[in-house]
């Protein structure tokens, strides 16, 4: 393993570093402090790295002084925590002058070497170095860094691009101010239609019509074998093959795991509720998905009302959807709590003593607020159903703000503001934008 870190190590510090386009996202950092970046694979983070390892360049830093490597390089399958020394002897092998400079090292999905923080800590402690981490996996990294780091880290999430980036991917201009002309409203609202359809993981931002889908859901069964199969180690495949595709179908549905593992029983699929239960948690730490709790005081209610379940991106429920028309109602609904969560909000959704309900409420800046998403206010039954959950919704928050998400209605009623999706989006920036 010596021969391969050490030849790792030398490609690496001639290897180009690949261009990217700017993310709205602000990495997290402080002199002494670990920069840690998780999110679902392929949202971005590791252009991130490249992006600030473009950044050190242009301030004058040395190319000898940036290390990067990505620990899915099958050549450190069989990599032990104790074989990540000779990282460190062959970086300052190569030039020992730098034993007195700082040094930035980028660790790409390091959670894959078991003990890894082990020796993250000890860089930290006897290098002068800045390190960067990424990983696919909220929950093993946190552990691991709260009980190695013991505070010496920071946590920036990653999320796929926000609208906004989108549009800058896409070379569709959005005015700096937030004045809209006739033309910038149709441009942004075609824009919007295309971030529904694909959602905002970069890399299908350049496929071509016919293959964004393939992509898309080659992403999927990547984070069911790699991070809920092979990381917790679990033999059922096709259980959670089968919950994974149901959260992508079924985009903001509350989910009943008992209804669910008869339903997989009936169609010849084995599984029992706490395996569904664990595959569900570990999509969660993968950011899969997200489940949403009713909003309610009780501790118990919350754990015992079921959840509604959104996937991470649009675009991985449209890959999987089935029939000729997709749930544009729920897709849109979808995209609204993406954008939510992605700025840091975790809300929850509403259901009243008269049986209405409201999709989304949360607390920010000490206001609370509560967002309604609805593809069109066209039929009147539709309009009628969703003002009457704001009002019914009333009395729990007397004094936040009502919003109603749609596709391209404007305007206000009854205290509402009716928003379309596109103007909503750019309106709400992530939660770290700088």
């Amino acid at each position: 393993m010596r021969t391969v870190i050490e030849r790792l190590v030398g490609e690496a510090l001639t290897r180009r570093i690949p261009e990217t386009v700017p993310r709205d996202v602000r990495v997290r950092k402080m002199p002494g402090k670990v920069s840690v970046l998780t999110g679902m694979r392929r949202t971005g983070k590791t252009s991130l790295c490249f992006h600030t390892m473009q950044t050190l360049l242009e301030t004058g830093v040395p190319r000898e002084r940036l290390l990067y490597m990505n620990f899915e390089d099958d050549r450190l399958a069989q990599a032990r925590v104790g074989d990540l020394q000779w990282i460190i002897e062959a970086f300052y092998g190569a030039n020992p002058a730098l034993k007195e400079q700082t040094c930035w090292f980028f660790f790409d999905e390091i959670q894959r070497v078991a003990q890894w923080e082990l020796f993250i800590r000890r860089v930290l402690d006897t290098e002068r170095a800045e390190i960067m981490l990424t990983g696919s996996s909220a929950k093993l990294l946190s552990r691991e860094i709260g009980t190695a780091m013991r505070g010496r880290s920071l946590t920036t999430e990653v999320f796929p691009l926000s609208f906004r980036e989108y549009c800058r991917f896409q070379g569709v201009r959005v005015p700096e101010r937030p004045v809209y002309g006739d033309r910038d409203r149709y441009t942004l609202a075609k824009a919007a239609e295309g971030y529904l359809r694909t959602g905002g993981f970069p890399e299908v931002q350049r496929c071509e019509e016919g293959l964004w889908r393939t992509v898309l859901q080659g992403y999927a069964d990547v984070v069911i074998l790699r991070d809920v199969i092979e990381r917790h180690g679990l033999s059922n495949y096709a259980a959670a093959k089968a919950l994974a595709r149901h959260v992508l179908q079924n985009p903001g549905q509350l989910l009943s795991v008992s209804r669910l593992a008869a339903s997989f029983s009936q169609a010849g699929i084995a599984c029992g509720k706490s395996l569904l239960f664990d595959v569900l948690e570990h999509l969660h730490d993968a950011y899969f998905c997200f489940p949403v709790e009713v909003h309610d005081r009780s501790l118990k209610r919350r754990q015992v009302n079921p959840k509604k379940v959104f996937a991470a991106d649009t675009g991985l429920c449209r890959a999987f959807a089935s029939g000729i028309t997709a749930d544009r109602g729920g897709a849109l609904e979808g995209l609204v709590f993406a954008a939510l969560r992605a700025r840091d909000v975790r809300p929850d959704y509403v259901v009243t003593p008269q049986k209405t309900g409201v999709d989304f409420v949360y607390e920010e800046g000490g206001a609370w607020h509560f967002v309604q998403a609805c593809w069109s206010l066209a039929e009147s039954g539709t309009a009628a159903r969703e003002f009457r959950g704001f009002a019914d919704a009333r009395p729990q928050h007397p004094k936040a703000s009502r919003t109603l998400v749609t596709w391209n209605e404007e305007g206000e009623r009854e205290g509402v503001r009716i928003v379309p999706a596109w103007r909503w989006l750019l309106e709400h920036p992530i939660a770290n934008k700088e």
